[in-house]
This record gives structure tokens, sequence and C-alpha cells, in this order.
């Protein structure tokens, strides 16, 4: 059984966000104009981005594929590679992507023989070099930090063949483990082709087709100081695999124990191969299914190796992985009621954490041809909100916003934790903290935490116009889901204290409403803010926030209508990658017991 691939009716060629129901599947955006065709390395052309309603008819594929060989694009068994795609007309493709899925997928014994150096339609650039530093370079700590490597460090991989089937990590890592991280480089066909397509937007990895096989980049960061002998091609390839898993399990101790699943295509050259690799470093190795069960003695990974329930079989596990959806390349999971008690908590924050302490947190990091996209969900937490929150309502601000923030729910926030945040306050030695609070209450006479919570609202949005940007004519205001008679009259305190002391009273313009309170750098887009706008027809908008309609808090920034803010300072491959950047988007819902996000960054 595969955790990777999508849920059921979840088409496995697309990309589509979800969240537990909170969430309806999006249908596929193609508001990109066609781009430049690629060239397969048998010489065949892929569709453009502005065609990929024909992913949904794929050649059938062999998930089984031995690691490292790629299925020849349109070349059925015994045959040559079909006429190029862009040279035939759409009807013609149906019929091409049919004739595949009946005839399958030669496998290349060549492009076996060549690996990860000339795979995919674009490789994607070597990695940055790794840096040097201790000579404890055990396999633990270096599949923990690969996921940073691979996906944070500036360069992203090619990745082999179309399958993302087989055996993960979570089935064989054990069932009471309270963090857990994957790192997959063989994920679903949707994923793959969705990073082919990315690949192609970045001056960095658009011409490259020689791209570092990513689990050599897992050898350079374990073999960071270069110290030990042991050649990558000889002592490396033959037994890695595609997969890496890391699991906390708890010891009885104040540190866990740590299991770290690698993924090998053969046990003995796995076992020689790491040996060497550790060169001493003391480590206990075991194997299960197609994994290499790695700890810090060999008690521990017999232990692992020989329990009879895994992780895939924890319910807790699987409904909050399943709540994710597709898990992507990177997904992770942790028991905070579990990892809470190996750092015990200060007496001063233990009523903070008190609506979390037993909940799970779960998450992926996946790729859309047009967003990469990091989802997280919360679940099993207590008294997060009372009551239902009001939706966050970005989509009704005007369509020319080129950015905006709304929060719900930080009202009741502030007066339900109003005392835990002025003990946090003197406990972190929040001195100014303290100080600022005294000067709200004796100089501007405000009544606190009353006053900030009528200020803060229901609902608190703040918003930024893309017109007047050119000309430094700022038009920004806030919209304040509250009772407007109580808002105008914290503002009036606010106004008459900086007159009493001299200071001049910001020029605001205040348009009250029906249980909305609107201010705004000017009178016309006060008035202009206060109505209902139309932000939420854009497609951009979205893209960048799938779930405007529940979201109880969301984060929209239009990077194409402020672009030339941060382009004018840019020149050659840096501006041109800029300006593949298309907008960000942050989203989602909280509840009582439950909490997800979605962050998106979108590209042109």
């Amino acid at each position: 059984m595969s955790a990777n691939n999508p849920p059921p009716g979840q088409d496995p060629e697309r990309t589509t966000a979800y969240r537990g129901g909170w969430e309806q599947p999006q249908e596929p955006q193609q508001p990109y104009p066609p781009q430049q065709s690629y060239q397969q390395p048998y010489g065949q052309q892929v569709p453009q981005p502005g065609q990929e309603a024909s992913y949904g008819q794929q050649p059938a594929y062999n998930p089984q594929a031995a690691y490292g060989q790629q299925p020849a694009y349109g070349a059925p068994h015994g045959g040559q590679p079909q006429q190029n795609w862009q040279q035939q007309s759409w009807p013609q493709q149906d019929q091409y992507a049919q004739q595949q899925q009946q005839q399958g997928w030669q496998q290349q014994d060549q492009y076996a023989q060549q690996g990860w150096q000339q795979q995919g339609p674009e490789g994607f650039g070597p990695p940055q070099p790794a840096k040097k530093g201790s000579r404890k370079g055990w396999l633990i700590a270096g599949a923990a930090a690969l996921a940073v490597v691979l996906l944070g460090g500036g360069a992203v991989w090619a990745v082999g063949a179309i399958g993302g089937g087989g055996t993960q990590p979570n089935e064989v890592l054990p069932a009471n483990a309270i963090a857990y991280a994957r790192l997959d480089l063989d994920p679903a066909a949707n994923q793959k082709l969705a990073l082919f397509q990315l690949a192609r937007k970045f001056t960095v990895t658009k011409g490259s087709f020689t791209g570092e096989d990513p689990r050599q980049a897992l050898f350079n960061l374990v073999n960071e100081s270069g110290e030990k002998k042991v050649d990558f091609a000889k002592d490396i390839d033959p037994w890695l695999g595609s997969r890496v898993g890391f699991a906390a399990v708890p010891s009885g101790k104040a540190e866990p124990d740590i299991a770290v699943a690698v993924q090998v295509k053969d046990q003995a050259q796995a076992k020689a191969g790491i040996a060497k690799l550790m060169d001493g470093d003391k480590y206990g190795i075991a194997f299960r299914e197609d994994y290499a069960l790695l700890s810090s003695t060999q008690a521990l990974a017999d232990k692992f190796a020989k329990g009879e329930a895994t992780l895939a079989e924890n319910s807790e596990f699987t409904d909050d992985m399943s709540a994710v959806g597709e898990e992507g390349v990177l997904s992770f999971w942790a028991d905070m009621g579990g990892v809470a008690k190996l750092a015990p908590i200060p007496a001063e924050q233990a009523a903070g954490i008190e609506p979390i302490k037993d909940a799970r947190f779960a998450g992926a990091l996946r790729f859309d041809s047009a967003y990469v996209e990091l989802a997280g969900q919360v679940r099993g937490a207590k008294g997060l909100t009372t009551g239902d929150l009001q939706a966050a309502g970005l989509g009704t601000l005007p369509a020319t916003t080129a950015g905006a923030l709304s929060i719900s729910g930080l009202d009741q926030m502030i007066t339900k934790q109003w005392s835990e945040i002025q003990k946090s306050a003197t406990a972190g030695g929040g001195a100014e903290v303290q100080q600022l609070f005294e000067q709200a209450k004796s100089k501007f006479g405000l009544d606190l935490p009353g006053d900030l919570a009528t200020v803060l609202g229901k609902n608190f949005m703040v918003a930024l116009d893309s017109q007047g940007l050119d000309a430094d004519q700022i038009k920004a205001g806030v919209r304040v889901a509250t009772d407007p008679a109580k808002a105008q009259a914290v503002v009036d305190k606010i106004e008459k204290a900086m007159a009493a002391s001299g200071q001049p009273a910001p020029q605001i313009a205040k348009v009250p409403g029906d249980g909305v309170f609107t201010a705004a750098t000017s009178e016309e887009y006060a008035k202009k803010l206060a109505e209902e706008g139309t932000l939420g027809d854009s497609e951009t908008f979205q893209t960048a926030i799938p779930d405007a309609d529940e979201a109880t808090f969301a984060l929209f920034v239009d990077l194409d209508k402020v672009e030339k803010l941060y382009l004018q300072g840019l020149e050659g491959d840096d501006k041109a990658n800029a300006q593949v950047l298309r907008a960000v988007g942050l989203s989602g819902k909280q509840s009582d017991t439950e909490a997800n996000f979605s962050l998106r960054v979108l590209f042109n």
C-alpha cells in the first residue's frame, strides 16, 4: 500500500489541495499562455502548460520499474516513439493517449544505465555544495537535514520514472512514534510532472539536463567532511533507494530513541556500504521489507525491525495524514502531547499550551504546475475558539487590492488570554511591554483589554490598494467587524490624547457601517473599502486562497501588482526569476478542536 498516492476519487495525474471536508477539490486552472515546448530525452515533445487537460489520459506506467529506469514516452513495446505531440490535433492526442494506455510503456535499458544524469524533460541543476562541518556524519542527522537541503537550498531536482508506488517509511517504522518525517524522491506522477513544469519557469533550472542525483546529495551531506573514503558510484549507488523516513520514539528518558528508515535495493550491499560510510561510528542496523532501519544501538535497530505494529497501523497517524491529503515530496507528523512530555513546560506557560497539549500536527509539501504548497492540519485540540468564527472575507475587498490580511476571533483571544499575555510579558522580562500597557491606560485613557478587543473586533482586516503606488499615493485602510460606535469612541480617545500632548493626530477617514467600522488614508478609499468588492472573482486570488469562503484567517499578496516596487533594483537572471513569482496566499480555518493552513506561492 502506498501512502503517497491521492485519496479515492482524486485524479493521480493532478495536484489538488483539499482539507478533510473543509474544502472541495478545485478545478484545474489554465490561466497561462502556452510556453515553448521542450524535448524529451527521446526526441519527443511534452504538452505545454496550457495543454494540461491532456494529462488526464496519461499512458499507463509500471510502478514496479527498477530504480533509475525511465519509461519511454510514446514508445509502445517494440516500437518507435510516436509522432511529436505538437504536430497532432487534439483528437489525435486523445487517440494517442488511449493507444498508450493499451500498449504500456517500454523500459529503456540505455536510460537505466545512465540513471539520473539524463532524466526527465529538463534537469533541475546542481545543488549548492555541502558546507563543511564536524566529522560526525551519521545517517540519523543526515536524513533529518536532507529535506532542508533538497527543498530549501535553492535547487530542485528531477525525479525518476513516473510512479510513486511501493512501500513507504511509515510502513516499517514503530507505531508508537511521536514524531515522523518523510522525504520521497519518487513521489506520485502528478508531483513529478508539476516539478518539471515549474523548473522550466526559472533560469537557474530551465536549461540544465544534468542535475545531480538527489541520493548523492544525501551522501554528500552525510560525508560532508570528505574524510571518509567512500565512493558514491561504487559504495552507495548500487543499494540506495529513493525514500527516507525519520521517527522519534519514546525511550522513557529525557531524550527519545531515533529510528531512520532508508529504502534499499540490496541488503548485503547496503550493509557493507553503510558500514564503510559510518567508518567506525557506533550504530545499529537491521532490515525490514525493503528498508534498512538504523538507530544508535544494535538492540534498538533489532527491536524496531521485529516490532509487529507499524506507524501505518496507528489510526491517529493515518487519519491525520488522510486529512492532510496528498503527501507530496515531503510530509511530517507529530504527537504534540508526546513531544511536550519530553520538554517540561514552565508553569507560567502551561495555560497557553493547554488547548494543544493532546493535539497532533501533520503536513506536507506538494507541487502543482502553477504553485508550490505547504499544507498542515492540527487535530485533537480542545478549546481553540469559543463558538464559530467569522469568515475572513478577503474576497469582498476591492478588485484593485494588492495585498491584504484578515484574522477572525482576535477579540475573544485577547479577552480570554489577557492574564496569560500579561504573565508571559512579565516572565519574559517584558518591561517595555508592561510600560506600553500602562501608557495606553494613563496617556490615552484606554480600558484594557476591552478597548483593544473592540478595535480588533470579530474580524480585523487591513488592505493595501494597487492604485497610487507608482505615485507614492498610498491607499490603505482597515475594516473591522465590531460595534462601530464603540470603535469610534476608542479612536476619539486616542486623537484627544494626542491633541492634548501637542502631537498632530493622523488624518484618517472613518466610515461607520452596520456592524462594521472602516478607516483609511483617504475618504475615497474608505468608502471603496466599506463597499462589497470583487477581489474574490480574480483567478489569482482563487488559486492563492483556495478556501476563501471557509477561511477564518487569510493573507494575500498579488506580486504582479507590486512588482514594480522591487524589480527596479534587479537585473538579469535575478529580475527574470523574480518576475516568475505571481502571488502569495496563506489561508486556513480554526474551530474548537481543529485548525488547518495552506501556504501557496504562485508562479506566472
